[in-house]
């Protein structure tokens, strides 16, 4: 697939700091995967991953970044997680904050978005239904997503398409 198919690309990057609080190691006890209530919501708990200037944190080298006109960190909040590219999760306010893509991607005229990334099952999943409800045509680019845990995958394919989200391949692009 050729990056000239898209007018506007845009990128996020998770962009964690130390002590972030979806690790599980901010959490005595637990374990990465398991799941507690945050601000009244489910939140998975990840391994300490993609901290703030660290190389794990480290956009991908071998993609075209000469064409990327934005990149969105997210996460950045020590206190809230993010896996949408267009809003925070649940803060203490029990609100999801938006980060701030969707106005961007309006200002700019962007009226259907294509997603592609990590993870499928959440970052993906949970961009791909917040931009439908921005009220953008929304496609996943399913091969050049992977997901956690793919044994769902079936079942996330079908939730998405009942929420508004057209799935193609790489080669239908």
């Amino acid at each position: 697939m050729e990056s000239d198919a898209f007018d506007l690309i845009v990128a996020t990057q998770d962009w964690h700091p130390r002590g972030h609080i979806s690790f599980a190691s901010s959490h005595p006890g637990a374990h990465p995967m398991d799941v507690i209530k945050l601000y009244g919501h489910d939140q998975t708990l990840w391994p300490d991953h993609c901290v703030q200037g660290t190389p794990g944190a480290a956009l991908q080298r071998d993609l075209p970044w000469h064409k990327v006109e934005a990149i969105i960190r997210k996460a950045t909040d020590p206190a809230v997680d993010s896996y949408s590219a267009l809003r925070n999760n649940w803060n203490a306010q029990r609100k999801r904050p938006p980060t701030g893509l969707s106005g961007y991607l309006k200002n700019h005229g962007v009226r259907e978005v294509f997603i592609g990334g990590l993870a499928r099952d959440f970052c993906v999943r949970w961009s791909a239904e917040d931009a439908v409800a921005e009220r953008f045509r929304t496609t996943v680019i399913w091969d050049l997503c992977r997901s956690i845990d793919a044994s769902k995958d079936i079942r996330l394919h079908r939730t998405l398409i009942e929420r508004g989200v057209k799935i193609i391949d790489r080669a239908d692009v």
